[in-house]
């Protein structure tokens, strides 16, 4: 059972810094790109009822789900993480889900950082861009971290930041490397060289252009989700514990304001990849190992139900009357929907 908890320790400072004037500088050299547009000539196609081993022994099945390519579907080095969708979002234009991922190489290959995937659940095409952290020169690298979670509210996509808090991304800034000298056939470089531009081969950058870091150490930022049926809508983020049912999720009003979250629970269950509240229900994704299915928890007054879920759930966002989330183990790579 969830049980109200200290919100002080989720506390948020807002630390922009110079990732603005890094940000407005990139995109003052590279021109921009919308999301309609990113769709309109994305570059891979999911597979509508693909990779079914996600589901492992779930019955029934969800009632819609696509599947990554086979490429992005097997590789071991990029894995799926958080989920946000156009409907969070409120005003994007066009239908859509965004995934994130972390790289997770073998070696010899060097970190490759973080990316985000736009897919269009109408044509089912898709396409991944980096996210980077640009410098006041207009330089920028990767960003090392494990991006658990993703939540899109007008213009921002806040990306968790396990130890640190929530970065923020720029979804205007989504900049087209194909505007400038580039060379989008380089795989092994990042950043600015020699009056071109590198991305490990992909077309879009997408730069931080905010940080909203945790004042007290201690809380952790496992996934983020917003919930638009409160009045002020509400952020969402909490804390993935391994054993122990000690892991907490807080609430901020939108758009963060002071930073102090407006409530804070312990949710009383282990290993939770995905957290959202929605209609005053709270929803939550637990995940057990690569083999296993998970469980989706739901609470509603005090009374806990639990449900089938696939293998590897993760984040969670609310989209067109269902739940919707992620999953991320290799060749069982889907973003699926059941009912809320």
């Amino acid at each position: 059972m969830m049980l109200p908890a200290d919100k002080g320790a989720f506390t948020l400072r807002r630390a922009t810094g110079t990732l603005a004037e890094g940000a407005d500088k990139l995109a003052a050299d590279l021109g921009a790109a919308s999301v309609e547009a990113v769709l309109a000539q994305a570059n891979r196609k999911a597979v509508r009822k693909g990779a079914p081993a996600a589901f492992g022994t779930m019955r029934p099945r969800p009632h819609e789900w696509y599947a990554f390519d086979e490429k992005d579907n097997d590789t071991p080095d990029w894995y799926p993480q958080g989920l946000t969708c156009s409907e969070d979002a409120g005003s994007a234009g066009v239908p859509a889900f965004v995934a994130s991922w972390y790289f997770k190489p073998l070696p010899p290959v060097a970190e490759r950082g973080i990316r985000v995937t736009f897919l269009s659940p109408q044509t089912l095409r898709y396409q991944h861009a980096l996210l980077v952290e640009a410098r006041p020169d207009g330089s920028y690298t990767p960003i090392n971290i494990h991006a658990g979670g993703i939540a899109w509210y007008g213009e921002h996509l806040y990306v968790a930041d396990t130890k640190r808090g929530l970065r923020v991304f720029d979804i205007g800034k989504i900049l087209d490397l194909r505007t400038v000298q580039s060379d989008l056939g380089d795989g092994a470089r990042v950043g600015r060289s020699e009056g071109r531009f590198h991305a490990f081969g992909y077309r879009y950058v997408i730069p931080q252009t905010d940080f909203w870091r945790v004042v007290t150490p201690g809380a952790h930022f496992s996934f983020v989700a917003v919930d638009r049926s409160t009045s002020p809508h509400t952020l969402i983020s909490g804390e993935y514990v391994g054993e122990a049912p000690t892991g907490r999720v807080a609430r901020w009003a939108l758009d963060l304001t002071d930073g102090v979250p407006v409530d804070a629970y312990t949710m009383g269950q282990a290993k939770i990849q995905g957290a959202v509240s929605h209609g005053g229900r709270w929803y939550l994704s637990q995940t057990v190992d690569a083999r296993s299915n998970g469980r989706l928890v739901v609470e509603s007054g005090g009374k806990v139900s639990v449900r089938a879920f696939p293998v590897g759930p993760e984040d969670l966002t609310v989209s067109g009357k269902r739940l919707w989330s992620v999953t991320e183990f290799r060749n069982r790579r889907v973003i699926f929907g059941v009912d809320l």
